[in-house]
């Protein structure tokens, strides 16, 4: 079906006064949700994005854009970077500061803003109809809301229920699709972030160059990313010490000479990682992006996880929707479930081992990415999208005996 014929077919439906079944419908418009429209609208399916925010909306984020990220993106997608990052200045909870340079770029950083509205533009230009301002309340799968047995319902908070051969859901860690699905989350996260607007002087310092800090909480670090005349600048940790995150923040922002520079926005947001046996789907819906808990355990890298998560969801939702029966659905639904698994999940994998080793030798890290040739030029391989931490560690037989002594040392505490 081509996507002018789904609009027909959907413009049909409602000159009868029917409300139409959609082929697939996403909830959540952020860059996994975006992405899983546009990859089912490209299709020629039927395809309804719901947002309760209106866009553009803040999302408290880095906004750095890895090779990955980059190469998941929609053809002829216009990204629009505001810095493109060609040095990395580390430091070690503010001490042995080291920049490491390199000819060729990085990474670059966006405004998530327009950068998620541009993604849920493009789904639009491949065929999806979107609506803002709209509270999902529940999904359901039986009962008197739903139809047939391939029709999902998806209940709004004012009462009307949208019907879909397949549902995916990108609302959010927190959101109402997962918990539906029942995702299972393994490590929670406070992410503190303030955006700093900077004279020229000071901007002019930060040009081309991000800070990362390995941070004094175990797991912990901090972030300066610029953007024109703003700096990002945030810090990360385990949830369970509020109090400390914060005042690694206000200690980070201090030795860096910010203090004096008033914050236009300043924001709080929890990442969560799912666990291993989570699952990824139940019936007809499915979960992508932090909805599914899919992000990188060490950096809680999460953008290039919820495009490549979203645009597979988008692709297999059309495959569940178009199943007549129960047992194809789940078939669809649990190749979806391997597809992951067997890329992100892989990564997410390696991620959760490279947090064990930061926490326990966080000064071996930062005097490998600064000191070892090798291991920088590995840094910046992974962020330019050349390779991954995973590939990394499968060919280099010296990461993978790090790694096993880091398993051997945490299954003996364990013990």
């Amino acid at each position: 079906m081509s996507s002018d014929n789904a609009a027909q077919d959907a413009g049909r439906d409602a000159a009868e006064g029917q409300e139409p079944v959609w082929d697939v419908v996403v909830v959540g418009a952020g860059p996994a949700g975006a992405s899983a429209a546009h990859a089912a609208a490209s299709a020629g399916r039927r395809v309804l994005l719901l947002e309760k925010a209106e866009l553009p909306r803040y999302k408290t984020c880095g906004g750095g854009i890895i090779g990955p990220s980059r190469d998941a993106l929609p053809p002829g997608f216009e990204l629009l970077l505001r810095e493109r990052v060609h040095a990395v200045t580390f430091s070690l909870n503010g001490k042995l500061s080291r920049t490491r340079r390199s000819k060729r770029m990085l990474f670059g950083l966006i405004n998530r803003p327009e950068f998620d509205a541009g993604l849920v533009e493009a789904a639009q230009r491949a065929g999806a109809e979107v609506r803002t301002g709209v509270t999902v309340s529940r999904v359901e799968q039986h009962g008197p809301a739903v139809p047939d047995r391939r029709t999902v319902a998806v209940v709004l908070g004012d009462g009307q229920t949208v019907l879909a051969r397949a549902v995916v859901g990108a609302d959010g860690s927190a959101g109402r699709i997962g918990a539906h699905v029942g995702v299972k989350l393994e490590q929670v996260d406070l992410g503190l972030e303030a955006e700093i607007p900077v004279p020229p002087t000071v901007a002019e310092d930060w040009a081309g160059r991000v800070l990362i800090d390995w941070g004094p909480i175990p797991g912990s670090y901090g972030w300066v990313f610029p953007k024109g005349d703003t700096l990002t600048v945030g810090v990360i940790s385990e949830r369970g010490d509020g109090s400390g995150t914060k005042r690694y923040l206000e200690d980070f922002i201090a030795r860096l000479g910010l203090a004096g520079f008033e914050p236009s926005i300043s924001s709080g947001h929890l990442t969560r990682c799912r666990s291993d046996d989570s699952p990824l789907s139940r019936g007809r819906v499915i979960v992508c992006g932090d909805a599914a808990g899919l992000l990188e355990p060490w950096t809680r890298e999460g953008i290039s996880f919820a495009l490549r998560s979203g645009r597979l969801a988008g692709e297999w939702a059309v495959r569940i929707g178009e199943a007549q029966d129960a047992v194809d659905a789940r078939r669809q639904a649990l190749n979806y479930a391997f597809a992951i698994k067997a890329g992100l999940g892989v990564e997410m994998g390696v991620g959760r081992r490279m947090l064990g080793l930061y926490k326990r030798r966080p000064g071996l890290i930062h005097a490998a990415v600064t000191g070892f040739r090798p291991a920088w030029h590995a840094f910046a391989k992974i962020t330019r999208g050349t390779t991954t931490l995973a590939e990394i560690v499968r060919t280099h037989p010296a990461a993978r005996r790090v790694l096993s002594s880091v398993d051997r040392a945490e299954a003996a505490n364990a013990r």
